[in-house]
């Protein structure tokens, strides 16, 4: 296990690379999916072990309601599947489940689970797992702003007060830090349309493994190349 010291407060995945674990393998696309659900489990557990306050996982995106309604009902039923296998053990590891995102399309019958699970760990205070579903970047920003032309219109603020710290309590992680640290399996170059605004100055660790395949070890060694980075948020070395 590597040291505790320098480790970010708030690491943020793009989970990536389940459909293509599942193709070479000649298996279908939920096969890929349920692996990579083995996965989530085995990188929160070492997130808990480290003591790294704030996991962030993009599970679903707005742009994935595109994909063939045969996968959206097999990611909905694996979601539901994990929710429910997973509720005791982040309530006695005292972890906490946060949702970002439009929860309310989800399926009522995944709502339901949902709502259960966020309610049985809310006092929980060991370490946050924060569940971005159905969730996007740019609609998480538009919501911030109409919020805050509300709050503007009804008298509550003056346009003169927007700062990017008041603008920020209108996002939709207004309760937990920016990710110090966002990793992105399967090799592709691109934020996808996730934390756009949060991960202003975020460190970014790109890798080729498919999410299915990435293990503790390699986040291990992830953890390790963040803890000997220099962070200077725009400032001169």
């Amino acid at each position: 296990m590597i040291q505790n010291i320098g480790l970010p407060r708030h690491v943020a995945i793009i989970m990536d690379g389940n459909g293509r674990w599942a193709k070479k393998r000649m298996r279908n696309r939920t096969q890929g999916h349920e692996k990579g659900a083995d996965t989530v489990r085995t990188i929160t557990r070492v997130t808990r072990k480290l003591g790294i306050p704030v996991l962030t996982l993009y599970a679903f995106s707005t742009e994935n309601w595109q994909r063939s309604k045969a996968e959206i009902s097999a990611l909905m039923h694996l979601l539901k599947k994990y929710l429910k296998s997973e509720k005791n053990e982040m309530r006695d590891n005292n972890i906490k489940l946060m949702t970002v995102g439009q929860t309310q399309r989800l399926p009522n019958d995944v709502q339901s689970i949902l709502y259960e699970t966020l309610d049985a760990t809310s006092k929980n205070d060991g370490m946050i797992l924060n569940l971005a579903l159905s969730y996007g970047g740019r609609n998480d920003i538009v919501n911030a702003a109409k919020q805050c032309a509300q709050a503007v219109e009804s008298g509550k603020i003056v346009p003169d007060e927007i700062t990017e710290k008041l603008f920020q309590q209108y996002l939709s992680t207004r309760d937990v830090p920016d990710p110090d640290l966002l990793i992105r399996t399967s090799g592709e170059m691109r934020v996808s349309n996730f934390l756009l605004w949060q991960i202003a100055y975020s460190e970014i660790f790109i890798t080729q493994t498919l999410w299915p395949d990435f293990t503790e070890d390699e986040y291990l060694s992830i953890l390790s190349n963040y803890q000997n980075r220099e962070r200077r948020f725009g400032g001169r070395k």
